[in-house]
């Protein structure tokens, strides 16, 4: 994320900045029941209250996350260590008064959610985000920031993105958001580096593991991390010109974490609750996700999320690119650099071929209105349930069916160009010169690449806007590939999960709009009693009763809701799957494919 921009998003304070440091110090003694206590030392301050605060959410999040619940044990004084007086305006700030330029504050902080988004604090380690760990002021957003850590066990050290002193616990930061942008893994990890050069410059990559498996199947990790982060160097032509000179992969993959990934300027953060042999190297994915971020959303970045705001939803319509693009390329650049199967790989578009034609919240939101539900579905939590299942189209996968769509007619009318073009245009005109884009910016360039202002107007029209679906079989074609039922001639009534209660078989998940269990009326928490006579007690019994009838065929379902035993007919349909597969291919064809997919 732009860490210069990020600091005009204290518009909403006449407060003058002050021209003082910020001094954070975070001890670990009370790790055991994940603990973490902090000070901040706010020097040089102008103004006669001193207000800091917590944020409620963090770079890469779009909804909310109140970190101020986890907080507590607030204090201040003034620079003798006299005790000041606290209020608290709002569940998110306190503000500090009668101080003498100089405040330290300081607090508890509850912490057990290691991932992209929360901390954790344990013995094993110290994993920090640093929105949800460190209180600040909208005072100092562009004073220097400096960090001190006391590690919990002799063992620990950091990774992270900070600026390196000569102290191994001391770390520093130019300014606010910077420091916000910097999250940090205390703990026995494990390190490898290579270099990548670029623009005649020399860049260090990290994979910085924390981790209970072995040395060798980090190596494994790391040599494939190389080969991920060279493929995706080829799409801009170039990296990043980092502001330190490193980028560091901070993992941690251990029982006790959340799996998530989550980008950063210079780092990025991934966790998984696996280990790298339980997953079969699986979590190579979220990495090249991540790192394809390091120019997509990190510096092409959208309008409309800078500023950063940290104290309030930040919301854009264009997640369906910066977020959908990213994952597209993310399981494609695996595939060119070799970690994956052409095999693996059509599996994965077979993936998105189904998604794109079957999943219901196509029907009610464009891409563009799914990157607008950002807010509620991002890692956001509420107990009220919602119809997000059958309305709801994440923009992760809603963009990448796009990104698919785009990539395939480029090729196929556009000989020479593909959306690698596309991309490296977008980071020509907006990424390298950290110029925020909007959504006619992202149509113009395309426009712009192909000469043809009509296909671009048309596809964002129809796909991008609107809510199309993009004629895969003609699309894939070209390549070699054609999409065929999976399941041809086998009966269905939609997609439908049982919690077997006592033998009683209670759908546990929202029946699918549109699918033939949803005609008859059926909805989550009803028991199914009978299908065509026979007697559901089982998902065995369940798939039996389906398979004695046909495509077409009418018949009697028997479900308890509510209390009310309900007799209903059910009509079955032809199971909706479809695969995407090669098929015998002329010389032009398999040389589309090779140059989308690279060769096995």
């Amino acid at each position: 994320m732009r860490f210069i921009s990020i600091i005009m998003l204290v518009l909403f304070s006449g407060s003058a900045f002050a021209s003082g440091d910020v001094h954070y110090q975070v001890s670990f003694d009370n790790a055991a029941h994940h603990e973490a206590e902090i000070s901040a030392t706010f020097t040089g301050i102008e103004d006669a209250i001193l207000e800091v605060r917590m944020s409620r959410t963090s770079p890469g999040r779009y909804a909310l996350h109140e970190y101020a619940k986890n907080v507590y044990n607030v204090k201040a004084v003034n620079s003798k260590g006299e005790p000041l007086s606290i209020t608290r305006p709002n569940p998110y700030e306190w503000d500090i008064s009668d101080h003498d330029g100089e405040v330290t504050v300081s607090y508890t902080l509850f912490a057990d959610r290691a991932d992209g988004t929360y901390s954790q604090v344990d013995r094993t380690h110290a994993h920090l985000n640093i929105p949800a760990t460190f209180i600040w002021s909208k005072q100092f957003v562009d004073s220097p920031v400096q960090v001190n850590f006391m590690p919990y066990d002799d063992s620990w050290k950091v990774a992270t993105q900070l600026v390196k002193t000569g102290n191994p616990f001391e770390f520093t930061a130019p300014n606010f958001a910077y420091f916000m942008d910097s999250p940090v893994e205390l703990s026995d990890h494990q390190v490898r580096e290579w270099s990548v050069r670029s623009n005649n410059k020399d860049y260090t990559i990290k994979l910085a593991l924390h981790h209970d498996g072995t040395e060798d199947e980090l190596d494994e990790y790391a040599a494939q991390a190389e080969a991920v982060v060279d493929e995706h160097v080829k799409v801009y032509g170039e990296l990043p010109d980092f502001d330190y000179g490193e980028y560091v992969f901070i993992a941690c993959y251990l029982p006790h974490v959340s799996g998530d990934g989550m980008e950063h300027r210079n780092s990025t953060v991934l966790t998984n609750s696996s280990s790298l042999e339980e997953s079969e190297f699986g979590q190579l994915g979220t990495l090249s996700h991540e790192f394809f971020h390091i120019w997509n959303v990190e510096r092409i970045r959208p309008k409309t999320l800078e500023p950063f705001d940290f104290t309030g939803q930040n919301m854009t319509k264009n997640l369906w690119f910066a977020e959908g693009f990213t994952q597209y390329y993310g399981g494609l650049l695996i595939r060119r650099a070799g970690e994956s199967s052409v095999d693996d790989y059509l599996e994965t578009v077979s993936d998105i071929v189904n998604q794109a034609n079957s999943v219901p919240g196509r029907l009610y939101f464009s891409p563009e209105g799914a990157s607008m539900m950002a807010t509620f579905t991002d890692a956001g939590t509420a107990i009220d349930r919602t119809n997000f299942r059958n309305i709801f189209f994440s923009y992760y996968i809603y963009g990448r069916s796009r990104a698919l769509a785009l990539d395939l007619t480029i090729r196929a009318k556009y000989p020479g160009k593909s959306l690698d073009d596309y991309m490296a245009l977008m980071w020509a005109d907006f990424g390298k010169n950290e110029k925020p884009y909007d959504r006619d910016d992202l149509r113009v360039t395309l426009g712009k690449l192909l000469d043809d202002t009509a296909f671009a107007d048309k596809f964002f029209a129809d796909y991008i806007s609107g809510k199309k679906v993009p004629d895969y079989e003609t699309l894939l074609k070209a390549a070699g590939l054609v999409v065929n039922k999976e399941n041809e001639a086998e009966p269905y009534l939609g997609p439908v999960n049982f919690n077997f209660k006592e033998r009683d078989a209670i759908v546990s998940n929202p029946v699918q709009v549109g699918s033939p269990l949803y005609t008859a009326g059926v909805e989550r928490g009803d028991q199914i009693v009978k299908l065509g006579g026979r007697s559901i007690r089982s998902s065995r019994s369940w798939d039996r009763a389906l398979s004695r009838h046909d495509v077409g065929e009418t018949v009697t379902i028997e479900y308890i809701s509510k209390g009310e035993n309900i007799l209903a007919e059910i009509t079955f349909i032809e199971d909706p799957e479809m695969i995407v597969e090669k098929m015998d291919s002329s010389e032009d064809q398999e040389a589309f494919l090779l140059s989308w997919i690279g060769e096995d």
